[in-house]
């Protein structure tokens, strides 16, 4: 299952890399929405290992997720992999410069089951498809309109 999405930010790469790579911001947003994160790694600066683990609840049960950083090209983009009991998802973030002032950021989600139960989850998300990718690009543009207002504040 892939979704993909594109969207074009009225900042500069630099700023655009380094809010991708706001780590900190995502782990509190993540607990703000009820998730349990924990930063498994030790690493001080952000870099290829950075590791997580997320408790939260969806659909009435606990899930269990470890997230790790596999890819980290400055200004480029970064892949992180997540691996459940179910399924593995990776997500290929990549940032190219339009412009000076402009920049393009491109989200790759690639979800694969695990098991059994994960192929159940993959084909049940598959019949939903429209309405979840649909969801994906409207969560995608509203992070774009949060780059670009949190940039032209600090402006």
């Amino acid at each position: 299952m892939q979704f993909t999405g594109k969207e074009d930010i009225e900042a500069p790469i630099d700023v655009v890399f380094a809010e991708i790579t706001d780590f900190t911001r995502f782990e509190r947003g993540a607990m703000r929405r009820g998730a349990d994160v924990q930063r498994i790694d030790t690493m001080a600066e952000p870099g290829v290992g950075m590791t997580w683990k997320a408790r939260f609840k969806l659909r009435g049960r606990m899930r269990e997720l470890s997230l790790r950083l596999s890819e980290y090209d400055p200004p480029n983009g970064i892949v992180l992999v997540a691996e459940a009991a179910t399924v593995e998802a990776v997500m290929r973030v990549n940032v190219v410069s339009l412009s000076r002032a402009r920049t393009r950021l491109g989200v790759d989600l690639r979800i694969t089951p695990r098991n059994l139960a994960g192929r159940l989850m993959v084909q049940t998300m598959k019949l939903g498809k429209s309405n979840l990718t649909k969801r994906f690009r409207l969560r995608l543009a509203d992070y774009a309109m949060d780059v670009e207002a949190r940039h032209k504040r600090s402006a």
